[in-house]
């Protein structure tokens, strides 16, 4: 018997999910996550769920984890200490960046704060034009001379970003060179050899990501991967990116690099493919994701394929390799209720972590946090919470949310049942514009939830959106692990086009570009991804525009400038509902996307133990009213529950409110649907 372990690491938990290779049957676990020693939680959790199994670990035959590692180094700013070496006259190109403010009616905006300090910038003297005609040769000597003084100073990476080296990386080379020459051991983060795409800012950034997480991450996989080996397991072990995708992990220098930005949003990138993929066995192609944790809520807007973007953020920080779209709200499980000085309530973004974690933990924790208001509102189950594992201690819920209904001069449940309903319009005041964006009605889609707090929101924020249904997967808890364990092997890669394009020059560089990525394939572990598909993309716009849109070329259309035309005029009126009309078209960038996915099977829903029912009281509109209790594991498939309902479960809770029904369907997810969806 061969099986595969999934992995994902949270600010919270750490979830495992262990997955039969033939059967899809899947045992899953959480245990607290470890912010000092992360692998440490990994090892932990993996020991848990091979011992409950009675498998040796030699059985396993595939590894994969997410993590938040890379993602928190950069939003502590936790990392090595970067020096930047850029072209001369350029010293303030991370300070001034694009000059956009994120509101510009704020006049408490706060100033940028780069990574890289003022004092740590170096010019060198060389330039190359955007045609390749060398200005200013680089002086190696003088490279040497500036990373010794930023190594003197205490820098621990170096940066290089030069003017059109995405075009002409040759200088960028020269510099990595010699700086290896005299100091092999220090980490050298070249912008165009990590994303070789114009837009000197986002690159000089994605360079610095790179060396100020590299080496952090670097130590971060090496120390895993010996644990894993040290406990037995000999499988290949790979890491999700935030394209939604994986690779195999490598320890070399310059792919720790790589991987540092290529990682910074896996986490919840693989919980999305990880929903679409289940949501898809189930008939549901059009959809919202719905990520709830313990510190923040990531939800992307799914019609029919993965989003992706190439205008992320990190914090302050822009990332334009591609990435899952994925909107971020802070406001999870742990994140603190307060009342601001206005007397308005408020839910985070401020979390109170895993440690010590909500009041009801019973962990030290006084401060009334989301779960907090949850337990007083009966939304969880205090006798069967987590499989008993977490005691709640309803007591303490109930005292740490009393000086915020005293603030509010409202009852202890009334002021519970509003921070619920605070942190509801939180997330419908993200979403709805996120939809109106894409032309897309929510009632048209359907609710995806997951994550240990999601399945709790779901239905309340489902009513608010007047989403067509709520689907909850098997595992919800887990789902981001299982997401890990079963995505596709994944590459994307870009070439720059500095010139107006001709058909020889697309044909040309789109199969250049589709042999580096088959020889990627080829130096992956991918017996278990077995099928390949490769799509070639574009980033065009109109002649004297700046902002492009990414145009997909379909399968069998030829490589030309009339076929990309044609297709970007097709995209152009989807987005903006103008035709281009007869306008040139400007080709800046082409990419190559291949994905190889897997061939974990999708268990069944298996029979169900006896089912177990108890009286339970929840709060709605104020009042106390009855409802019931149910655990999940014991609901056959085709059982029918009427809100008001809790379901527990050992990775997560379920509320059904009332108006709302819930169905077990054959592959074991729970369908929620209001009575006028019904």
């Amino acid at each position: 018997m061969s099986y595969r372990l999934g992995v994902d690491v949270g600010g919270t938990f750490t979830d495992v999910v262990l997955a039969d290779a033939v059967t899809g049957e899947l045992v899953t676990d959480k245990v607290p996550s470890d912010a000092e020693q992360p692998a440490r939680a990994v090892l932990h959790g993996v020991r848990r769920v091979l011992d409950r199994s009675g498998i040796s670990p030699e059985q396993i035959e595939y590894f994969s984890h997410g993590q938040t590692f890379a993602l928190n180094t950069v939003l502590q700013r936790s990392g090595a200490r970067v020096g930047l070496l850029v072209t001369r006259g350029f010293p303030d190109l991370l300070s001034i960046g694009r000059l956009r403010l994120d509101d510009p009616i704020d006049l408490f905006t706060a100033e940028r704060t780069p990574l890289v300090a003022e004092a740590d910038v170096r010019e060198i003297s060389e330039r190359v034009t955007v045609g390749g005609v060398v200005v200013r040769a680089l002086d190696p000597d003088e490279v040497r001379r500036a990373v010794r003084e930023l190594v003197a100073s205490g820098v621990e990476a170096v940066a290089v970003a030069f003017l059109h080296a995405h075009l002409h990386p040759e200088h960028e080379r020269a510099a990595a060179s010699a700086i290896a020459e005299e100091f092999p051991e220090l980490p050298v983060a070249c912008s165009a050899q990590l994303w070789p795409e114009e837009k000197e800012y986002e690159r000089a950034t994605v360079a610095v990501l790179a060396a100020h997480v590299g080496g952090a991450l670097g130590a971060y996989l090496a120390q895993l991967a010996g644990a894993l080996r040290e406990l037995g397991l000999s499988c290949p072990l790979h890491i999700t990116k935030s394209n939604g995708g994986v690779a195999a992990v490598d320890e070399r220098p310059g792919e720790n690099l790589l991987a540092a930005v290529e990682t910074l949003l896996s986490g919840p990138a693989s919980g999305v493919a990880g929903a679409i993929r289940l949501a898809a066995a189930a008939g549901v192609h059009r959809m919202i994701t719905m990520d709830m944790g313990g510190t923040s809520v990531d939800c992307a807007v799914v019609d029919g394929a993965i989003p992706y973007s190439t205008q992320s953020r990190i914090g302050e920080f822009p990332l334009i390799l591609p990435s899952v779209e994925v909107s971020s709200i802070g406001a999870g499980g742990s994140s603190v209720i307060r009342v601001d000085p206005a007397g308005v309530l408020k839910v985070g973004p401020r979390s109170a972590g895993a440690w010590p974690g909500p009041a009801c933990y019973g962990r030290g924790g006084t401060e009334p946090t989301l779960t907090d208001a949850y337990v007083v509102c009966g939304y969880l189950d205090p006798e069967d919470f987590a499989a008993g594992t977490v005691p709640i201690d309803v007591a303490a819920a109930r005292a740490a949310l009393e000086p915020v209904a005293n603030r509010l001069g409202l009852g202890l449940e009334e002021a519970a049942e509003s921070a619920v309903s605070v942190a509801t319009a939180m997330m419908h005041a993200q979403l709805v514009p996120l939809c109106a964006q894409r032309g897309i009605d929510t009632a048209d889609l359907v609710l995806v939830a997951y994550g240990g707090a999601g399945p709790v929101q779901a239905a309340l924020l489902a009513r608010a959106l007047h989403t067509a249904e709520v689907l909850i997967p098997a595992s919800p808890g887990t789902l981001c692990a299982l997401g890990a364990l079963s995505t596709e092997l994944r590459a994307d890669l870009v070439a720059p086009i500095g010139w107006r394009v001709a058909d020889e020059v697309l044909a040309r560089t789109w199969e250049e570009l589709t042999a580096k990525a088959r020889a990627w394939y080829l130096a992956q572990e991918h017996t278990l991804h077995p099928d390949v598909q490769l799509t070639r993309w574009a980033d065009v716009q109109l002649d004297g525009q700046s902002f492009t849109l990414p145009v997909a070329l379909a399968d069998g259309v030829p490589a030309t400038v009339a076929a990309l035309r044609e297709a970007f005029a097709a995209d152009y009126r989807r987005a903006y509902a103008v035709d281009p009309g007869d306008a040139g078209i400007d080709v800046r960038t082409l990419r190559i996307t291949l994905a190889a996915a897997g061939n974990l099977p999708l268990a069944r829903r298996q029979t169900a133990e006896p089912a177990q029912v108890r009286p339970h009281l929840v709060v709605e509109n104020g009042r106390v009213v009855k409802g019931e209790v149910h655990r999940r594991p014991g609901i056959a498939a085709g059982t029918e529950i009427q809100g008001p309902a809790v379901i527990s479960a050992p990775d997560t809770t379920v509320f059904v409110p009332s108006g709302f029904r819930a169905t077990v369907d054959g592959l074991g997810n729970l369908r929620l649907r209001g009575e006028a969806n019904a």
